[in-house]
């Protein structure tokens, strides 16, 4: 069993995943992501940022669980305009280490990511990932995002790929 829980960015349990996930893109990409984020930009009404506690017994206390998945949403008023003058918000850091993969968490932590944001008013999210994330563009595929054209730090970089979901499909 998964269990989510809003957490602010500078939680030391999402700083750990943080780590973990800048370690893995160094192995991807030979650097870690070097994208700006204000911890400030999750913290509600501007976003949130959620992690996964894996409870499988249903006795944890999810304050002080190891989490076994993260992810973010932070609003991007500069995107308004790109995106047809939708209310735009963008996925961030969603990372589920690899020895947890393979159990859904990912899937579940994006859909309450989706949902969250759409319960805020959020109208499209998008998101950036890598060509060498096969793995991610699979799963954002298959759960209704699209290309859409390039944008953020890596939008001339060769291997990005950029994605979009319309949020008003969900209501």
């Amino acid at each position: 069993m998964l269990s989510l829980v809003e957490v602010p960015f500078v939680d030391p349990r999402v700083q750990e995943l943080v780590a973990e996930v800048q370690a893995h893109y160094v192995v991807l990409y030979g650097t870690p992501d070097e994208s700006p984020v204000d911890p400030r930009e999750f913290e509600p009404p501007r976003g949130r940022f959620v992690i996964g506690i894996d409870d499988r017994d249903g006795t944890l206390d999810h304050r002080d669980g190891e989490p076994v998945a993260m992810g973010g949403w932070r609003w991007r008023p500069d995107l308004t305009d790109r995106f047809g003058g939708d209310r735009v918000a963008e996925v961030k850091r969603m990372f589920v280490p690899p020895r947890e993969r393979g159990r859904g968490h990912a899937r579940r932590l994006l859909a309450f990511l989706e949902e969250s944001a759409r319960t805020d008013g959020v109208e499209r999210l998008v998101l950036e990932t890598g060509l060498v994330q096969p793995e991610a563009i699979a799963l954002y595929e298959a759960t209704g995002y699209t290309p859409v054209e390039p944008f953020g730090h890596y939008a001339d970089s060769p291997l990005v790929r950029c994605f979009g979901k319309d949020l008003r499909d969900l209501e």
